[in-house]
């Protein structure tokens, strides 16, 4: 009999595993039911009792199910670290954010700016905090609710957007400048936990083992990401 195991992923993840999970599948015969969330979405239906082995959310996110009692101490492992970029509308000038000043400079020149209020969406809220931009932006902000930072940008809403680059990559119009400067710490830490009582632990540590082998860092790179 074949082992499954279901597997709660964050939104963000898709385009990193749909190609990674059938590679795991064909080296390990363990087959993965997978399920795609956005992180609150996901959070709120583990707090109620959904069934899984594995949630790859947000670490923020598992540290606080862990905190709750819903994921299993001592199975946390970090696995993709999710890089934030800029982009611009395709065809604009591309703006300096080689470095936190210039990066600065062209959030304060932008007639408008747009980011998510998921994950990357958090953490640029919190970024603008730290640079002192909060409320030079508040007025200029455009939030992409229910679509890609990329799709505001390309439709000329915002002049200039920050999300996940592996979620704004994919979006015709828009166009990724980079990512913000490395010393901003600029990414999403995402984590792997496992549900509290899984019944199928061997398996979901082969699948957690998984997201660190060649095969998976290969693709973790190739969607503009870094192994956690």
């Amino acid at each position: 009999m074949t082992t499954e195991i279901a597997v709660l992923s964050g939104g963000a993840m898709r385009r990193f595993m749909v190609e990674a999970v059938p590679l795991f599948e064909a080296a390990s015969g363990i087959k993965v039911a997978l399920r795609f969330a956005q992180t609150r979405v996901a959070m709120k239906e583990i707090e109620e009792g959904a069934v899984f082995d594995v949630a790859l959310l947000p670490r923020w996110a598992i540290d606080q199910l862990s905190d709750r009692g819903k994921i299993a101490a001592g199975t946390v492992v970090d696995a993709v670290r999710s890089i934030v970029g800029l982009m611009v509308r395709q065809g604009a000038p591309a703006p300096d954010i080689a470095t936190v000043e210039a990066l600065k400079t062209a959030l304060r020149q932008a007639k408008s700016i747009s980011y998510s209020k998921g994950p990357s969406g958090e953490y640029v809220a919190d970024l603008l905090q730290r640079l002192g931009l909060a409320g030079e932006m508040q007025d200029k902000t455009v939030f992409a609710v229910g679509r890609f930072v990329g799709e505001v940008v390309a439709n000329g809403e915002a002049e200039v957007g920050m999300q996940q680059i592996i979620e704004s990559a994919p979006v015709a119009g828009s166009h990724l400048v980079g990512p913000l400067p490395a010393e901003l710490t600029n990414y999403v830490l995402y984590s792997a936990g496992f549900a509290v009582g899984t019944a199928n632990s061997a398996a979901a540590d082969k699948f957690v083992a998984f997201l660190a082998s060649p095969e998976a860092v290969r693709i973790i790179r190739a969607k503009g990401m870094e192994p956690g």
